[in-house]
């Protein structure tokens, strides 16, 4: 069995997508790691080429970013294209997966590496917001997708390449694995994730009005979210330490729930209460 990487990136380093800490959280599994790194405004493609591995092979790209949103399926299949594994492993440049998840992961791979009847191996999501110790389970915020896929050419990326689908119409077959994605897109200054808005809507994600690109953003409270428990992958533990607010918010955690077990045992786990209403 071969598995093959894959993702793209693009000024990584102007909007501090965790692309190194991303890479890295999966390649000890993958034996070939594709890198599209389209044209930056930074030193991304130095960062990316630092990681020096055998492994990573990098392509470059301009990005038309004419075409909006679908831009980002577009270079996803283009570097789907040059991978040559049973299995295509995708994460985007702000997605990590936890080392005690890869044994599990890979596994999962060898008993359905000859089942044509599996597609797709399918993820949860926790989506780190504001801090590392709390996520967005509202409505508007995706809480399963698929990363690992069977590279047989009849899938492909789609729509703003958070997704993937069948080239013939049909309905991917997936298999849950019950691991986590690690989303930490939303774990930045608020004067970063300003600039990511402005960014968001030169892609075509959002549209926003003049008061809002003048706006700075703001997370708001951050007590209105659930509360992290668990561990985070190792390659972020830097990162994690350094964020100031969220240390400040795990001590605020641990105080309130000194008495709940799964603080006690650092469960990975999140809660299965789906707020319905979007949280602004």
């Amino acid at each position: 069995m071969k598995v093959s990487g894959f993702t793209i990136v693009r000024n990584a380093v102007l909007y501090h997508y965790p692309i190194i800490e991303s890479i890295s959280s999966i390649l000890p599994i993958c034996d070939e790691f594709i890198v599209n790194v389209g044209d930056s405004d930074d030193e991304t493609l130095d960062l990316v080429q630092g990681i020096n591995n055998p492994k990573i092979r990098i392509i470059e790209n301009t990005w038309d970013m004419s075409c909006k949103s679908t831009v980002l399926s577009y270079q996803t299949n283009l570097t789907l294209d040059q991978c040559r594994g049973d299995w295509a492993f995708y994460l985007q440049s702000d997605e990590v997966i936890h080392e005690d998840d890869l044994g599990k992961l890979k596994a999962l791979m060898e008993r359905h590496l000859d089942n044509a009847e599996v597609d797709a191996l399918r993820f949860q999501w926790l989506h780190f917001y504001g801090s590392y110790y709390r996520y967005r389970v509202d409505g508007g915020w995706y809480q399963k997708q698929d990363r690992i896929i069977r590279n047989n050419g009849i899938i492909e990326s789609c729509g703003d390449a958070y997704g993937f689908a069948r080239k013939d119409g049909q309905n991917l077959r997936r298999e849950n694995t019950g691991c986590f994605v690690y989303h930490y897109g939303w774990v930045q200054t608020e004067e970063i994730m300003a600039q990511r808005r402005l960014n968001a809507e030169q892609i075509g994600f959002v549209s926003l009005g003049d008061n809002e690109r003048q706006q700075v953003y703001t997370y708001g409270d951050l007590n209105r979210f659930p509360a992290y428990f668990g561990t985070h992958p190792q390659v972020m533990k830097q990162k994690v330490a350094d964020h100031g607010p969220s240390q400040e918010d795990k001590e605020n955690i641990e105080r309130k729930y000194w008495w709940f077990p799964p603080r006690w045992f650092k469960t990975r786990y999140k809660t299965g209460k789906r707020v319905k209403e979007k949280i602004i």
